[in-house]
């Protein structure tokens, strides 16, 4: 008679471990080593934007995640992995496109777009402001670029991620940075986010802090402190074992045997 299945928990976690990426960042690198090192262990990306990361990882909807700066320290505990180059993006006839990278001076007479997830707060930002509404993305800030409404001043992997061929962008020096950091929640780092920690600072496998290696130190302090089992002949007086004492005692029972036969019987040796 068929058993029927018992219903999933919906409250049940999803299965491997769960990694936040924020919109920009790619992983690819540190995923490769993940897949190396825990081919048992699948890594599920979840997108979440830099506004809503935060909320992700408080909520348990990711183990760790790679995030931008700044995060509450008070319940977030992060790594900075690198700053990001900042560009402005620009039609490819754009005056800008002469030089190799501009400065906040460059900007003076444009017209600046800020999206509403904008990443890069800038209190003193040059340009003029839009007279249109603050677009809601990026990618609806990059069309307003694409149709000669102003530019646009992001993170050079957001330019990257919404490349155009009819758009390109340069350095922006002076300007506001991005840093993007490995963050998890400071009373959820498990075994699984301290590999991932590993991964990312670039320990190797046999790292002593690495979670597979710390596993083997354990199992070999467990085994030397209990020491190998002790053969029957290990044990006798002397402490030597058979290749010491035993030997010893062996050499010096046929020393006596040689001294007996050296000395000879009386009246057998020849004379004279």
């Amino acid at each position: 008679m068929p058993h029927d299945e018992p219903d999933a928990d919906p409250d049940a976690s999803p299965p491997g471990f769960g990694l936040l990426v924020t919109p920009g960042v790619n992983p690819a690198k540190w995923l490769r080593v993940w897949e190396q090192r825990l081919p048992g262990v699948p890594l599920r990306l979840v997108g979440a934007t830099t506004a809503e990361q935060e909320a992700v990882l408080g909520r348990g909807d990711a183990d760790a995640g790679l995030v931008r700066l700044p995060v509450d320290r008070d319940h977030l505990s992060a790594i900075p992995l690198y700053t990001e180059t900042t560009v402005v993006v620009v039609p490819i006839d754009h005056v800008i496109t002469a030089a190799d990278e501009v400065t906040p001076a460059d900007l003076a007479d444009e017209t600046v777009l800020v999206p509403q997830d904008d990443v890069l707060p800038w209190p003193d930002r040059p340009g003029a402001t839009s007279a249109l509404a603050a677009p809601s993305t990026t990618a609806e800030a990059v069309e307003l670029v694409a149709a000669g409404v102003g530019v646009l001043v992001v993170p050079q992997s957001l330019a990257r991620l919404h490349h155009r061929r009819d758009l390109t962008y340069r350095p922006l020096l002076d300007a506001p940075t991005s840093t993007v950091a490995l963050a998890w929640v400071t009373d959820a780092q498990t075994d699984l986010v301290e590999e991932l920690i590993g991964i990312v600072r670039g320990r190797t496998v046999n790292s002593s802090r690495g979670r597979a290696a710390a596993v083997g130190q354990r199992a070999g302090d467990r085994a030397a402190s209990d020491g190998p089992e002790p053969s029957p002949r290990a044990g006798r007086p002397g402490g030597e074992g058979r290749a010491g004492g035993t030997g010893r005692a062996r050499g010096a029972a046929g020393a006596r045997r040689t001294s007996r036969r050296g000395g000879g019987r009386p009246g057998r040796g020849r004379t004279g």
